[in-house]
Order: C-alpha cells, then sequence, then structure tokens
C-alpha cells in the first residue's frame, strides 16, 4: 500500500502544475533531485525558469501550507536550483522561485493558491 503522505503530496503537485500551466506556465521537469537538494516542478514561463515549491495538506487546522517553506527549505531549494542552472547548455535569462499551495479537504474541491516570486533563497545573487 502506498504512503499515505506521498500519495497526498502527488495530489498536491498535480494540482499545482494543472493551476500553472493554466495560467500559461510550461513544464520542464516533475521533482528535480540532485545531491544540492530537490525541487518539486519547474517550469518556464516565458524565458523565466521558475523552481516551485508545492506544499500540500489535507486540513487547515495548522499553518497554511505556504508557511511551511521554512529558511532552511529555500536553501535547498537554492542548492538544487543553482545546480540545476549551472548543468544547462544555455543559462535562462532568469529565475523565481514560486510556492503553490495545495489544501485537499477530504471530500471537497482542492484550494489552490498561487504565490510567485514568493522567495529568494539565502545567498542566491
Amino acid at each position: 500500500m502506498a504512503d499515505p503522505r506521498a500519495e497526498l503530496g502527488l495530489r498536491g503537485e498535480r494540482a499545482a502544475e494543472r493551476l500553472l500551466k493554466r495560467r500559461g506556465l510550461r513544464l520542464i521537469q516533475r521533482r528535480f533531485a540532485c545531491s544540492a537538494g530537490e525541487i518539486d516542478l519547474i517550469m518556464r514561463d516565458g524565458e523565466c525558469v521558475v523552481f516551485v515549491e508545492v506544499k500540500t495538506q489535507s486540513d487547515d487546522t495548522h499553518l497554511a501550507p505556504y508557511e511551511r517553506v521554512t529558511r532552511e527549505k529555500q536553501r535547498r531549494i537554492g542548492r538544487a536550483a543553482r545546480f540545476y542552472v549551472t548543468n544547462l547548455r544555455r543559462p535562462p535569462a532568469a529565475c523565481r522561485f514560486d510556492v503553490v499551495s495545495v489544501l485537499l479537504p477530504a471530500g471537497q474541491k482542492p484550494r489552490v493558491e498561487h504565490f510567485p516570486d514568493a522567495f529568494i533563497p539565502p545567498a542566491w545573487d
């Protein structure tokens, strides 16, 4: 049987991807992982590469999902993004870091919120 938390996370990532595609972003890669860290979605918005952290939960009794992107998590995403960018043949014109908050209450329609340019990772120049 699948891990319920992993399944919840995958459902959230799919909901986030659908929303971002409706807003005109194009998918580059899902679940990018390297020794520096991982990134849920890598998208393109025109000439800008967008690194997306998806935070999903089934209820809103705790912090909102986007509030759980800690400074340390931002640092890890930034390291993974730097690794990704430095391994491209042609570096992108611009990069940004978005957060998508997904609330999946049982038996209800998902609530998906997009926060463009949500953070700049520590030490990202």
